[in-house]
């Protein structure tokens, strides 16, 4: 995919607009054309517990599944990508597995490589090495926790970046995992590339914290309750935490982040759950709260009529709004018509509101993902005029010890190095006795692959590290973030 999408003369006739919009019926993609699932049911289908039991976790079972409809080099690439560039281990519910080469029919042994190795979601779920950059495979300044969150824990896993929002991160599980996720460094099995952090403390002591810590910080309005996923706690639990939470004076938002909407939607399905949210939806209502939840899917492909029902699901228990977080991928979405798709695909489809596109954050191995700011700015300006002005998502920057900025909103920028520099309005918890931080340019940095050749040649003299250097900063960043696990 290109940032630039080239149509049709036809389509541009027909049309007269760059982008042709279409509604689209949602289809539920048939699972049994894959072997291992050829006799599944649809009653095994809509259970979680089916689902959950039903994950790919290893080329083992990928193989289970796909019988001989991929070549031995796909699982060569796969075993070679986990041995040695994968920051996460593996992990896809049957849901995601089956938006995979939705329409594809199969036709006898290795039918199914290439479409596979082509598909959008299968990029960023299964990635193998021959997807990943062998110039610049990570850029220079990539970091397993590149926003800094763990330096700006409050307590343990709750990390306060902006004055009045703080992000809870309640578990360090998810029941899918993605291959660019910027929590690489704590959520997750360890890989041999990564060996995960894990919290220190115990889950109820850690969520008794948060909640101390919101009791005593009136300026804290807004919390987002994450992890990895909400949807891996026990729902008795997570309401028990939510209902605490609300009784709260100054909370007046709280947001549920959960990939599984999209991943796993039986989980939001199950009777208890939906009745549970409807309990913990009429608390908020009654204080004048507003609960939404926020999901994540990158592909038109993801949403399909369970999604739609999971969501309906939400919204009739009371929740105010379900929003999509993306995250900009080359390969998956980094094209006009692609975030167009699912953006519509997702607002007409399944009431999901389109509101944020994320540039992929700067983790290790993650360089085929990136893309530059001037090409998240022309895909901020290819998307405009089409959705509703509330429906149109922002696409955004993460700028470390910044935060989110609209990709506009850059104070400079050497495009030939490719570094834009980054102002910001307020300061972090760990700033208040910097007299600076209000007037510091911070910096972000574009794939190197992308600048013109001058910059890759910069950075080809100053910005090559050897193995040993390479190695010596993981550890001293990993013994650090041990340090900072340890000192709660």
């Amino acid at each position: 995919m290109s940032i630039e999408t080239a149509i049709s003369l036809d389509q541009a006739l027909a049309t007269g607009q760059p982008y042709p919009y279409q509604r689209v019926e949602l289809v539920e993609p048939d699972w049994t054309r894959f072997p291992g699932w050829a006799d599944v049911s649809a009653a095994d289908w809509a259970s979680v517990q089916w689902q959950r039991a039903h994950c790919i976790k290893n080329v083992k079972q990928l193989r289970e599944l796909m019988g001989d409809l991929l070549d031995d080099r796909f699982y060569a690439d796969l075993e070679r990508d986990q041995a040695e560039r994968a920051t996460m281990s593996m992990l896809v519910p049957p849901q995601m597995m089956n938006t995979m080469v939705p329409s594809f029919e199969p036709a006898g042994a290795g039918s199914m490589t290439e479409a596979f190795y082509a598909d959008p979601i299968r990029h960023y779920m299964i990635p193998v090495f021959s997807d990943r950059r062998t110039d610049w495979p990570s850029h220079p300044h990539a970091a397993r926790d590149s926003l800094h969150e763990h330096d700006m824990w409050a307590t343990e896993g709750l990390t306060h970046r902006y004055p009045t929002k703080v992000l809870a991160e309640l578990l360090p599980t998810c029941p899918q995992y993605c291959g660019h996720c910027t929590r690489m460094d704590l959520v997750g099995n360890s890989t041999p590339v990564i060996d995960k952090l894990k919290f220190a403390g115990k889950p109820n002591d850690r969520l008794g914290d948060m909640l101390d810590y919101l009791r005593r910080t009136p300026s804290v309005r807004d919390v987002v309750v994450s992890g990895g996923d909400v949807a891996n706690m026990p729902w008795p639990r997570l309401e028990a935490f939510l209902m605490s939470v609300l009784e709260v004076d100054n909370i007046r938002d709280i947001r549920l982040a959960t990939k599984a909407l999209i991943g796993l939607p039986q989980h939001w399905l199950q009777p208890d759950v939906v009745e549970g949210v409807g309990r913990v939806a009429a608390v908020a209502r009654s204080r004048g709260v507003s609960l939404a939840m926020h999901t994540h899917a990158n592909h038109a492909n993801s949403v399909t009529p369970i999604v739609a029902e999971a969501t309906r699901a939400m919204l009739d228990a009371g929740l105010r709004d379900v929003r999509n977080q993306g995250v900009l991928l080359n390969g998956v979405n980094a094209d006009p018509h692609a975030l167009l798709d699912l953006c519509f695909r997702l607002l007409d489809g399944a009431q999901i509101m389109p509101y944020y596109f994320y540039m992929c954050d700067m983790i290790p191995f993650s360089e085929h993902w990136r893309v530059s700011l001037a090409d998240a700015q022309r895909l901020q300006h290819h998307i405009m005029g089409y959705l509703p002005g509330f429906a149109t998502p922002r696409i955004v920057c993460d700028v470390p010890f910044v935060g989110k900025r609209w990709v506009h909103q850059n104070a400079d920028y050497d495009t030939e190095h490719g570094i834009s520099y980054w102002t910001k309005n307020y300061r972090t918890s760990i700033e208040g006795d910097d007299a600076e931080a209000l007037s510091r340019y911070y910096e972000y940095y574009d794939p190197i692959h992308t600048l013109p050749e001058a910059g890759q040649q910069w950075w080809e003299e100053h910005g090559r590290l050897d193995e040993t250097s390479l190695k010596a900063a993981e550890m001293a960043e990993a013994s650090r973030r041990t340090a900072a696990l340890q000192a709660y």
